[in-house]
């Protein structure tokens, strides 16, 4: 304990003296003019922090020593705020404002010691309110009324503020309302990282990296992929450039349908009707139609039946010329998949259920082995809890054949065990949830998932409609395939140029460029900008229009706004020279509006690396560009005359726009758009 108080009381001398220092550097700012974003100020300030932020873990340190030593009931000690060792980071500031205030909350109430802040950002357009506000005093309040202590939330905000640590990002804090604690973000934060992220670049805030695996689109091989496998391909794909920005660790899995039944079914009837099925595979089209022949055959044929069933043992012990007629129609569906994952700049590694075959022999003998295995009218069954409230998976049928159940069983293990993923995401349509929630649980308690080490999660969203509300059809009633809905979107989206004229002044070459950002973009962007696990209306005319919450709107906007730096006519290509001799300003309310939304840029990763909701991506994206808008109508960037004739340029606004395209590249990356120099 002495060491304790010793070293306390040296930080409180430094902490003295660095006030000291301050003053006298506060006297000399006032008397030659030094501007409030001065180097050294700024570092003594970040030093006076640190200090004040070790001598409050100190002071804990000592009164938990204190309670223990005498006798009475220890105080939980507080986890130390995150302060950032550079100030001009940029970070999550919710999180840092979380800890702030969680730590201030134990700190004026030890009882109280563990419970989270709640924090939230304000609206934009409420700034006389603060940016952020602390609303936990209300509930706190009712906490301690159930244990006996009267106190109004507006004495609690009072005293959690009392608490608080000083931090390098907030200006100040105040008690509003009836205990609402608003919180004021600090203009030299914003632009010392502004302009450090234009040096270095768009960095995501420091998190703990993970190993995860991402399963996602998994078409069936034989057939072509349609408008059921669009929300599985695009969200899946986004959410692995998210967690791959984070810093993660991201394997991204293809689970084909390449094994089973179907395949002996289809091989058996090959041999009646393509004759030359052990040297060519029929085309994707053909093959489809030649496997709903197959299965017509297969419900009504029992010779044919028996045929079919022969192959599958016959594939399943690799028989050479079942095992070859496979690979050839596994290679000719991988290709036309692949067409459509290049178009969509879609990157996966396949690992089919036939990728299991030998795993799946394993984990039966492995369930066994864990007396988890139940025969039940000859099947082998597992409960996924002990108490046995949920269906049972099937992991042996009677005939001695494995099921889906028996495949994905394998998968889950071969990806803890041998993948090492901590995480493991299904991006799979919502009929598959009491499914995949008996995987999880059967895996937790067979011992292959520990649910302190590992996670797993199901992506799940609604199906894709058409304007008539119906499930997304053809006129004929058939289901959509992918590569004729991209097809459709690359001529609406050509007619939607030429209508505007681009033709007249993009080159060919631009024309094209222009024509995939729209298409492509503008299908990614509706299916992504809706809530995943709502069913949305597929509409080519509204997901096409230039105003609004939609791709071409933010492709114009980004596009408008890398324009501008280039028609300056100065050199804006290396920022890290022009801010040597140019600062940032946050003037106006406009520009300092601009950057507070932009600093938002890292909560918006915690929080939807957290929930695996792309939508609030989007909206953030419309929030950047409509907020942008309002600032290049009230903020000039370049300065003409009546002859058109540049006379001034506004070095600070223009970092400005470039800082907001930055941001934005980032996310159009994520979301998965290509924006292009000219649209």
């Amino acid at each position: 304990m002495t060491s304790l108080k010793r070293e306390i009381d040296t930080l409180h001398e430094l902490e003295q003296l660095t006030a000291e220092l301050r003053a006298q550097i506060d006297d000399t700012k006032n008397a030659v003019g030094l501007e409030e974003h001065d180097d050294s100020l700024m570092k003594l300030q970040l030093e006076n922090t640190k200090l004040k932020h070790r001598l409050a873990v100190l002071q804990n340190a000592l009164e938990v020593e204190k309670n223990t030593q005498g006798g009475s009931a220890a105080v939980k000690p507080f986890v130390p705020a995150i302060i950032p060792e550079q100030i001009n980071e940029m970070i999550s500031i919710s999180d840092h404002l979380l800890d702030l205030f969680t730590n201030a909350i134990a700190k004026a109430y030890p009882q109280l010691a563990g419970t989270s802040a709640i924090i939230s950002p304000v609206n934009s357009n409420a700034a006389k309110f603060g940016d952020y506000q602390c609303n936990s005093a209300m509930s706190l309040s009712k906490t301690l009324k159930a244990s006996g202590v009267n106190k109004s939330p507006r004495d609690i905000a009072q005293e959690v503020l009392k608490q608080c640590q000083v931090s390098p990002v907030v200006e100040k804090m105040e008690v509003a309302g009836a205990g609402f604690i608003n919180v004021f973000l600090k203009k030299t934060y914003a632009i010392e990282a502004l302009a450090n992220m234009l040096c270095t670049g768009v960095k995501a805030p420091h998190i703990k990296r993970q190993r995860i695996l991402v399963d996602f689109s998994s078409p069936n091989i034989a057939k072509e992929m349609h408008v059921g496998h669009l929300r599985s391909t695009i969200i899946g794909e986004s959410i692995s450039r998210l967690l791959e920005f984070m810093g993660h660790d991201v394997l991204r899995v293809n689970h084909l349908g390449d094994w089973g039944t179907q395949f002996g079914m289809l091989i058996a009837h090959l041999e009646d009707r393509f004759p030359n099925f052990l040297s060519e595979s029929p085309p994707i089209s053909d093959l489809q139609a030649f496997y709903k022949e197959s299965k017509k055959r297969f419900d009504e044929d029992e010779e044919f039946k028996k045929r079919a069933y022969n192959r599958v043992v016959q594939l399943q012990s690799g028989e050479p010329n079942s095992t070859k007629a496979w690979k050839l129609i596994c290679d000719v569906s991988r290709r036309e998949f692949q067409k459509i994952y290049d178009r969509l700049d879609v990157h996966l590694t396949e690992k089919g259920e036939s990728f299991y075959q030998s795993r799946m022999v394993e984990v039966v003998k492995y369930l066994k082995s864990k007396n988890l295995l139940e025969f039940d009218e000859g099947r082998q069954i597992m409960w996924a809890t002990a108490e046995k409230d949920s269906i049972p998976l099937t992991i042996v049928k009677s005939d001695g054949g494995f099921t889906y159940d028996t495949s994905d069983m394998a998968a889950i293990r071969y990806r803890i065990e041998e993948e090492k993923a901590e995480w493991i995401i299904y991006v799979v349509d919502a009929g598959q949830n009491t499914h995949l929630k008996n995987i999880y649980l059967a895996a937790e308690r067979c011992g292959i998932m520990d649910p302190q080490k590992h996670r797993a999660d199901h992506v799940q969203f609604g199906v894709v409609l058409g304007e008539d509300g119906k499930k997304f059809k053809t006129r004929s009633g058939d289901t959509v395939k992918l590569s004729d809905l991209l097809d459709e979107g690359l001529k609406r989206s050509l007619e939607k140029l030429l209508e505007k004229e681009r033709d007249k002044v993009l080159t060919p070459e631009e024309l094209k460029a222009a024509q995939e950002s729209v298409a492509y973009g503008c299908i990614k962007y509706a299916d992504l900008s809706h809530n995943r696990t709502n069913e949305y209306v597929f509409s080519f005319d509204k997901m096409l229009e230039d105003r609004g919450n939609t791709a071409v709107y933010l492709l114009y906007a980004y596009t408008r706004i890398c324009s501008i730096s280039r028609n300056s006519g100065e050199d804006f290509s290396d920022l890290s020279k022009v801010l040597q001799t140019c600062k940032l300003e946050l003037d106006h309310e406009k520009e300092w509006k601009l950057a507070k939304t932009l600093l938002k840029f890292p909560d918006m990763l915690v929080k939807i690396s957290k929930d695996l909701l792309l939508h609030l991506l989007c909206e953030y994206c419309y929030e950047v560009c409509t907020v942008f808008s309002e600032f290049y109508d009230s903020c000039y960037c370049i300065e003409k005359n009546k002859e058109g004739k540049i006379v001034k340029v506004n070095r600070s606004r223009i970092l400005l726009c470039e800082a907001t395209a930055a941001v934005l590249k980032n996310c159009f990356n994520i979301l998965g758009l290509k924006p292009v120099a000219k649209i």
